[in-house]
């Protein structure tokens, strides 16, 4: 059984928590599915001020929803289309502080301000990417990204 704990302490240390509690989630379990949504909910609950996190999943020509915590979201997205495409085409983490101002950005929910894209690739293939949006600007720090960048390696190596 799952129970939420307080995170306390520095960022640094609720980062390690929240990482610890991902390993323990996914520990032998195989199912991606159940990985992932566990993995989703787990961030809603740990990061503050964010209105959706989840993952889109590469079918082998476009990002496809896949489990999520939020409001309903855009289906499917292009490669190379909004902030999700663009961060699984070039196969890095995208931040961004205003995504009114991003070119081509797909609005899934009106009260998203900010977003964080990070690819998940293994073995050199495009598995999909961890997307997190907030309706703050300027949401997403380094320590954001580098913890964020860290979750989906822990995660890659369960999928």
């Amino acid at each position: 059984m799952f129970q939420a704990i307080p995170y306390e302490g520095t960022r640094s240390e609720q980062f390690a928590s929240a990482l610890n509690q991902l390993k323990a989630l996914i520990h032998d379990e195989p199912n991606r599915v159940a990985n992932l949504a566990n993995a989703a909910s787990l961030l809603k609950h740990f990061m503050n001020d964010v209105n959706w996190t989840g993952f889109y999943l590469y079918d082998g020509h476009e990002l496809v929803l896949g489990p999520f915590q939020g409001l309903p979201a855009c289906i499917r997205i292009p490669l190379g289309r909004g902030v999700c495409g663009t961060a699984a085409e070039e196969r890095r983490t995208v931040v961004v502080e205003d995504v009114h101002l991003f070119p081509g950005h797909i609005a899934c929910d009106a009260a998203s301000n900010s977003e964080i894209v990070v690819p998940l690739v293994k073995d050199g293939e495009l598995i999909g990417v961890l997307d997190i949006d907030s309706p703050l600007k300027n949401r997403f720090d380094a320590e954001d990204q580098a913890f964020l960048e860290q979750f989906a390696e822990l995660l890659i190596e369960q999928l």
